[in-house]
């Protein structure tokens, strides 16, 4: 695959990332269901031998399940890929998320995450989300500006290589720039989370902070694999159960979405969610994409993501697509 530069940083990374949020399980309450851990390894490992060279996880998924299980996938390997992760989110005895930008909670996070992970080093470390279910940024404890002050701090020590933030808007990152230097910016953004387009992915743009994008098949909705029946069948400690773009009246509109998909993926021998990551990857702000996989075979459905152009009469049918299916 081709590599890109991240940012001002010196991590040169694969267009596409392998995202570890589902491989935390269900423990939490934004957990994907139970998930059985060697499927998870074996689904990152199917993932490196394809060629993509970062993992992207965090405390919090599976409240800490998901970096173990990232620490033990990167054990024995001669060449270990990049290892993101993220801080803000903690929680409590019963399991309960709190948010916490205090500088004591995101070094106890870090050297948390690092005995976890099995790394001496963390290369990309996050702000996780500036604000929690939201609500303003008063109602935690610390500020955006203390924690990035911690991180900076973290970094100077060779803790974590470099600093990012995930789900910023503009204010919060020109906020942050003024504390550290931010290497990459984490927003949602798929063909049905298109937002970050406004404000969020030019000022990143413009500033020269790398851009990793999550969920860019809307939580698999847009892989090709989601029927109605599947959903249906979805356990109750899967969040998407309660996902509005998985109900109806949303549902029905998505799925025509993905048969448009499917079209444009025949042409280049690829699959829905192929075409829908790289819709997210044909955008110039965007550095990489995160998507998450839960076993090997799921690997092969994404990898060729990395290589896939469009042109633009493909981009606007699959927009068009998305209008009139509204």
């Amino acid at each position: 695959m081709t590599l890109r530069t991240l940012g001002q940083s010196e991590l040169k990374i694969t267009p596409i990332g392998i995202g570890a949020w589902a491989i935390g399980g269900g423990q939490w309450e934004f957990g994907w269901g139970s998930q059985d851990d060697a499927e998870s390894l074996a689904a990152i490992r199917a993932g490196l031998d394809r060629g993509i060279n970062w993992i992207d996880t965090a405390a919090v998924y599976g409240l800490g399940h998901s970096e173990t299980v990232v620490g033990r996938a990167l054990e024995g390997l001669s060449t270990r890929p990049h290892v993101f992760t993220k801080c803000s989110l903690v929680w409590d005895e019963s399991g309960k998320v709190l948010h916490n930008l205090q500088a004591a909670s995101i070094r106890r996070e870090a050297e948390s995450s690092l005995k976890r992970l099995g790394v001496d080093a963390i290369d990309l470390y996050q702000i996780h989300w500036p604000a929690w279910k939201g609500g303003p940024e008063s109602a935690s404890p610390g500020s955006v500006e203390e924690a990035l002050g911690a991180m900076a701090k973290l970094k100077a020590e060779g803790k974590i290589r470099n600093i990012g933030v995930s789900n910023f808007d503009a204010g919060q990152m020109k906020r942050a720039l003024k504390v550290a230097p931010i290497v990459s910016l984490q927003p949602q953004y798929s063909l049905l989370a298109r937002e970050a387009e406004s404000s969020v992915l030019p000022f990143a743009r413009e500033h020269g902070i790398g851009t990793i994008v999550y969920s860019p098949m809307a939580s698999g909705l847009l892989s090709g694999a989601m029927t109605r029946e599947r959903i249906a069948a979805f356990p109750d400690d899967d969040w998407r159960k309660r996902s509005p773009n998985f109900q109806e009246p949303l549902l029905t509109r998505n799925l025509r979405l993905v048969e448009t998909l499917r079209g444009v993926g025949k042409r280049h021998g690829a699959t829905p969610g192929e075409v829908a990551i790289a819709w997210t990857l044909r955008n110039p702000a965007v550095t990489g994409a995160i998507v998450g996989i839960r076993s090997a075979s799921q690997a092969d459905g994404i990898a060729g993501a990395a290589d896939l152009t469009l042109s633009a009469d493909e981009v606007s049918e699959i927009e068009r697509g998305l209008v009139s299916t509204a």
